[in-house]
């Protein structure tokens, strides 16, 4: 079980036939952090023709977007639609625009806030969420050497090493891994290693 979210805010912009469109791209949890942050937007571009959003939550599958008075269908749903094809989840997005004075018509409209939303998701660190198992492992020197290609396999992320006594290993692996890591470890070293599970979590594995 996995999900893509962002690490953290980002913005771009640019001109369409004069208007200035600026999306806004931002990490939530709850409806309420998503209208506190298309809120903060408003505040920013008080005076902008149109501050229109879209966002996706896990919590309880919640999914809103808002055209904000532009022509129905032109705005809002553009911006949710570049954030579902990207699989993205727990996260906002505002288009704001500043109107220049020339139409852009339906057509030109949707093309311009996807044009907004996209900009502002290519600029974002993605993150790819999974459910992982942290391992702490103690291994003799002259075993460190084999772990390095199981890692490979099992796509293991490495935390922290710690070069004492025995080599002692910190590290994060997808939960549907862990026991077959586990496994793979003890046979791999002959059972001369220490595998301890220490917590689950959320991991970034992107």
């Amino acid at each position: 079980m996995e999900y893509k979210t962002i690490a953290e805010r980002c913005e771009a912009r640019f001109i369409e036939k004069k208007s200035e469109f600026i999306g806004y791209l931002a990490p939530v949890e709850t409806e309420e952090q998503a209208v506190e942050f298309i809120n903060e937007i408003r505040s920013m571009h008080r005076k902008a023709t149109h501050n229109c959003y879209a966002y996706i939550l896990r919590d309880n599958s919640a999914a809103r977007h808002s055209d904000d008075g532009e022509p129905s269908g032109t705005a809002g749903v553009p911006i949710y639609e570049v954030l579902r094809k990207e699989g993205l989840t727990d996260v906002v997005c505002v288009v704001t625009r500043y109107f220049g004075g020339v139409l852009l018509g339906a057509g030109g409209l949707v093309r311009a806030y996807t044009h907004g939303a996209k900009d502002a998701v290519d600029t974002a660190k993605i993150k790819v969420m999974a459910l992982a198992e942290q391992l702490e492992l103690s291994v003799e020197y002259s075993l460190y050497g084999r772990l390095p290609q199981i890692f490979a396999e099992f796509d293991v992320r490495v935390i922290s090493e710690d070069f004492a006594d025995h080599v002692k290993i910190l590290l994060y692996v997808r939960e549907e891994l862990a026991e077959k890591l586990r496994k793979k470890l003890i046979d791999c070293c002959n059972g001369k290693i220490v595998v301890d599970i220490k917590q689950k979590s959320w991991f970034d594995f992107a």
